[in-house]
Parts: C-alpha cells; sequence; structure tokens
C-alpha cells in the first residue's frame, strides 16, 4: 500500500501543519527529519541552532508518540535520504511546507524537486506563513497576508502511521557534523512545550511592558516576546501566534489600555515579520549582493579584519557595543534595537561590509531568521536604496537605554567601578583614573579603533555621495516595486476573528 512522506524541515509541530493535515488526508503517512551534514556546515550555522532545533525534534517525536506515530530522523543529504527510503518502500508523494531560507536550502528544494521528478513523486508544498511564492507584484500583499492569518487554525489531525522502512539512527552530535561550534550557555531551550509557556507568559502577562520596554536591553529581556526563536523553527505558526494575541486583546477591558497598546504593537510585527521575509523570497540573491548594485564596491574592497575581530571579541572601547555582544554570546539574543546599534557600528564608523557581519551574527542569533536577518543587514548598512540612513551613535544609546550604566556594569566586569561620568567614554579618561581603576590595555581598550563621531561623519558623506549619483538614483524605482510596502502602515490588521471552531481550538496541545 502506498503512503505519503511528511518532510519536516522549519515547521516542527503537529499544530496548524497544513502538508501534515493534506498528507493525513490522503491515507497512510510516514514522519520524516533529515538531519543534512551540508546545512549545518554552512557559515550561518552554528551549534547552538543544532542543539535547539534537537530540543525540539524530541517535543516532536513525544508528540508523535502519544498519538500512536514517530519521527523517523535520518543522516544525510536530503536527496540522498529520500532515494534511500524510497527504495527501501517506494511512496507516492512528498508533503512539505514551503521554505524561505538560506542559499543552500533554495538549492537543496530545486535538487529535491528533480529528484520528485524523475520518480514521478508528487510533491507538494503549503504555505506557512504570510509569505507569498513566485509573488508577481507587491500590490495587494498586505490583504493576502491578512487573509492568510484570519484563517482558522488546522487541528491535528487523525494519523495513520506505518512501519518505518528504515532504522532509527542515532542523533549525531554538532562536533560529528562540523557545526560551527557555539552555544550560549544561557540561551532559551527548543520544544513545542516550552514555546507554549512562552507564548501564554508573554499574551497573558509580560506584553504590558512591551511598548516603552523593547528598547532598554534591561527591560527588554522580559518586556519582549522571546517567541522568535520558535518561530523561526516552527515550533509555533505565525498564525497561532496571531490568533492567540486576538483572543488575548477580546479578553481584555477596555481600561487596560497599556497592555492591550502592547499586544497591538505586537502584531504590527508580526505583520512586518513576513514583510521582510517576502523580500529575500522574492529575490534569494540578496543574501549575498547588495539589494541596489549600484553599491557595489562600497565597502567590499575597504573591509579592515581587524576591526571585525575586535568587534566579534566585544573589544572596541565603546562600552555600550561591548556589553550588548557579551550579552549575545552569553544568551544568544539581545533586543532589536541593540542589534540595530551593532550593525549600525559595523557599517559606518567601522566601515564594515555587511555579508561578514551578517554571517557572525547569523550563528550569534538564536532566532536566526534568514528573510528577515539579510533584509535588516542591508537596510541598517544603507544598501537597499530605498530606506532612509539608520545610524545609532553607541555613547547616545548608552546614555537613553542604560543611564543608570547597570547593564554596561553587569556585563563588562572591568568597568564596575568606573564612575558614571567617564563609563560611557572611558577612552576620555585620564591615565591617574585608568591606573586607579586598574584599566590597562589588556583589561579593556585604551581607545577605540577609530574616532567615533569623525568616522561616522566620512561614512555618511561617502554613502550619501553615492546616493545622489544619477544611476543610482535611477535604480531605485525597481526596488520600490519589487519590495516596497503598499501601505503607509503595516500591521494594521483588522480584528477579523476565526470562526468559533478556531476559538476553541486547543492552541496547547
Amino acid at each position: 500500500m502506498s503512503y505519503g512522506v511528511v518532510w519536516f524541515k522549519r515547521d516542527l509541530r503537529l499544530h496548524d501543519h497544513a502538508a501534515l493535515c493534506a498528507a493525513a488526508l490522503e491515507g497512510p503517512l510516514l514522519c520524516l527529519y533529515i538531519i543534512e551534514p551540508s546545512l549545518w556546515q554552512q557559515p550561518d550555522a552554528s551549534s547552538q541552532h543544532y542543539h535547539f532545533v534537537l530540543e525540539c525534534l524530541q517535543d516532536l517525536d513525544d508528540a508523535l508518540a502519544r498519538r500512536g506515530g514517530q519521527l523517523l530522523v535520518r543522516v544525510g543529504e536530503a536527496c540522498a535520504v529520500l532515494e534511500e527510503l524510497y527504495r527501501a518502500a517506494p511512496f507516492a508523494g512528498l508533503y512539505s511546507h514551503e521554505e524561505t531560507g538560506n542559499g543552500h536550502t533554495f538549492q537543496r528544494d530545486k535538487d529535491v524537486a528533480l529528484w520528485c521528478q524523475r520518480r514521478a513523486v508528487r510533491w507538494r508544498e503549503f504555505p506557512q506563513t504570510g509569505v507569498i511564492r513566485r509573488l508577481s507584484s507587491r500590490d495587494g500583499w498586505a490583504e493576502r497576508w491578512e487573509r492568510f492569518v484570519a484563517q482558522p487554525c488546522l487541528p491535528v489531525p487523525p494519523l495513520r502511521g506505518r512501519p518505518l522502512p528504515l532504522p532509527l539512527q542515532p542523533w549525531p552530535s554538532a562536533a560529528a557534523l562540523g557545526v560551527f561550534p557555539f552555544d550560549p550557555p544561557a540561551r532559551q531551550c527548543g520544544g513545542r512545550r516550552r514555546a507554549i509557556v512562552v507564548l501564554r507568559s508573554f499574551i497573558e502577562q509580560r506584553s504590558t511592558d512591551y511598548r516603552g520596554g523593547i528598547s532598554s536591553p534591561l527591560s527588554a529581556p522580559t518586556a519582549c516576546s522571546r517567541l522568535s526563536p520558535y518561530l523561526a523553527t516552527g515550533c509555533l505558526s505565525l498564525r497561532e501566534v496571531l490568533q492567540a494575541t486576538l483572543r488575548r486583546l477580546d479578553c481584555l477591558p477596555e481600561q487596560n489600555s497599556r497592555q492591550r497598546q502592547g499586544l497591538q504593537a505586537f502584531i504590527s510585527r508580526l505583520h512586518w515579520h513576513c514583510h521582510f521575509m517576502q523580500k529575500l523570497e522574492s529575490e534569494p540573491d540578496i543574501e549575498y549582493c547588495n539589494m541596489h548594485r549600484g553599491y557595489d564596491g562600497l565597502r567590499e574592497n575597504e573591509m579592515d579584519a581587524s576591526r571585525l575581530a575586535i568587534l566579534m571579541e566585544g573589544r572596541t572601547g565603546w562600552p555600550m557595543v561591548d556589553a550588548c555582544v557579551a550579552m549575545l554570546n552569553h544568551t544568544g539574543w539581545l533586543n532589536f534595537r541593540m542589534r540595530a546599534m551593532l550593525v549600525s557600528v559595523a557599517a559606518y564608523p567601522l566601515w564594515l561590509h555587511w555579508r561578514p557581519v551578517g554571517l557572525w551574527l547569523a550563528r550569534a542569533f538564536l532566532d536566526y531568521e534568514p528573510g528577515i536577518h539579510w533584509s535588516q543587514l542591508q537596510m541598517q548598512s544603507g544598501t537597499t536604496g530605498i530606506n532612509a540612513t539608520r545610524v545609532y551613535n553607541p555613547v547616545k544609546q548608552a546614555l537613553d537605554h542604560d543611564p543608570q550604566g547597570r547593564f554596561v556594569r553587569h556585563w563588562l566586569p572591568a568597568l564596575r567601578q568606573v564612575p558614571d561620568t567617564w563609563l560611557f567614554e572611558p577612552w576620555k579618561m585620564p591615565p591617574a583614573l585608568r591606573e586607579r581603576y586598574n584599566l590597562h590595555e589588556n583589561v579593556y581598550p585604551a581607545q577605540p579603533p577609530v574616532e567615533l563621531d569623525s568616522a561616522t561623519r566620512v561614512a555618511k558623506q561617502r554613502l550619501h555621495g553615492l546616493r545622489k549619483q544619477a544611476a543610482v538614483k535611477a535604480g531605485k524605482a525597481a526596488i520600490v516595486t519589487r519590495h516596497a510596502s503598499r501601505q503607509q502602515s503595516l500591521g494594521s490588521v483588522t480584528p477579523t476573528r476565526a470562526d468559533a471552531a478556531a476559538r476553541q481550538l486547543d492552541l496547547f496541545a
């Protein structure tokens, strides 16, 4: 008897899983996850991502076991594993979600499509977010997004499993796979069960502090939703998160304006989440190339690798920058404003190209989502051709978001005794004071690599000078047509509610 294979990728859940539901309607199915060595050896992957995924897989396997099923995890390249499985027990259909991943997964999916064609296997792919494949125009995109997220979430279907045609394999270690060895000691843990706990705590309580709390690195760890790694791996679907948020809004009294505003702001960001992913879906090359090719050569040929090294080591001499790197190395997470500041410092005073900076941050961010990541790297670096220049001064950011120096002193022990006057600009301290507080060069840098104000000013002049050139101006229109929002304000989601069945759906299954 024929059967279908549900190929799990970055959709590690059973709930609201269109591919699983479609396969279950057709007959017996087999649930497959492939640990692809070449994928984990990519320069944007690190061991924290792999360990997080293993935690998600364990939860997924447990959820299947409770329903009488089992997850087959195989190690190998995708086409080779599918061929091995097909030879052991031929299958008629392959089911998966559409993936907006990095360039490696894009090419892998093209190879899988050819394999399916040769084997006469029907591969059905289903949208997982509001991202639209083969989108011809951005016109009407926001309305299509709203229609998608308003559809009822899909319940877990009855599963008709079949005996595994291949034996189970042990899950290899990150070291055995050759994954970049970075796993922060205080990173978030993976799995749907943990994701549900985080979602509940946010929409029920922590969202009260969302507006006003997400900019400062002091308040952001609890004020932010912290759902991003679970969305990136698909432990939660974007639609179920949005609908859970809307249900919570329904229950909140009007006088609870602070939490209502927080949840409404969060909904707006879920819209932007897909808006940025759509850019990579529509133009995969922006992972590697400037979105506006008129900016080619702006920084590439002047990269100072030593500056990138001190940034990655958190030894720039700008305390707010170095404290953020220390937090990132310990937790795998930073709030958005501090991420933007890191990229701004890299792109302007340090004059670094966004690609190597982006690879470092991709490995460092547990919630690395390629579509959002590369779009944001280019936007913050000024190479999209359509966005305003965003330059974050690290001294001003410290004064605005850490005025008492609590964040800097927590993450930079060497500066804990430094008086407030010098804390954010320690290079200005008289030598006698540096000696008193033991700020020797091997303890904390005596000087930043460049003079902040003048280096930033020169960088902006170079960028704006290029932007004024006629050829660069002429290239802007095509980028607006392909990538720009068609609304003045994205994220104005109308409070359309799913039907009564969706209201009663057990989100926490």
